[in-house]
């Protein structure tokens, strides 16, 4: 299989999930700019709406969108529980999380990072996404990870895109204009997760500190 990413973004989830799984999964960079592979490839013949990831399964399937990337990585080792059986309750808490924060999170995140253009987006987005983490920091009050005491893949995902924002615990690789250093329970968490060995080898296959 190959992965489609760039380094920092969204596309460190599944990069993360791999490791974890410890698939044989071939990593292709993308370039922001440009739109080309490293190979020099069209990346818009990959995925016509232009942006990573992108899991080609090496039959010249494609497949597209980080949340089903995630579970399809996931189902090929059920074993490991990085996500729920299908069909249970549980697997529906799970696609709950993805959801929210591909919309709430990911999205929310959009305004920040393009702040020039955005305008007075900024300022309707900022509180809103703020919000959600204070929501998240509540939630790991009571538990280690996202859905319990276990590591999913929606850790994986919110992990990517905290390091899009900035504290003093973490390495941002974005900067983007949030600030988590009062969310302790978030730290607390992030820590547990940066500390996994599967996360340190993504993170350093990705060229980041």
């Amino acid at each position: 299989m190959k992965l489609y990413c760039i380094p920092a973004s969204c596309s460190l989830a599944p990069h993360i999930v791999a490791h974890e799984l410890g698939l044989d999964l071939t990593l292709c960079r993308v370039d922001h700019a440009t739109h080309r592979t490293e190979g020099g490839e069209d990346y818009f013949a990959v995925n016509p709406h232009g942006y990573v990831p992108a899991l080609d399964l090496g039959d010249g399937t494609v497949l597209r969108e980080g949340p089903a990337i995630l579970q399809y990585l996931a189902d090929l080792k059920p074993e490991a529980g990085l996500a729920p059986a299908n069909g249970s309750f549980a697997r529906y808490r799970l696609q709950e999380m993805l959801g929210f924060l591909n919309s709430e999170f990911h999205k929310g995140f959009v305004p920040l990072l393009y702040a020039r253009l955005a305008g007075h987006w900024v300022e309707t987005a900022k509180p809103k996404l703020e919000a959600r983490y204070a929501w998240i920091d509540a939630q790991l009050a009571a538990q280690d990870f996202l859905l319990g005491d276990s590591f999913t893949v929606a850790d994986a995902y919110l992990f990517a895109l905290t390091g899009w924002g900035q504290a003093a615990w973490l390495t941002s690789y974005y900067r983007a204009d949030i600030h988590f250093d009062p969310l302790h329970n978030l730290q607390a968490w992030y820590g547990r997760v940066r500390g996994r060995p599967a996360v340190r080898k993504a993170l350093q296959a990705e060229g980041l500190p």
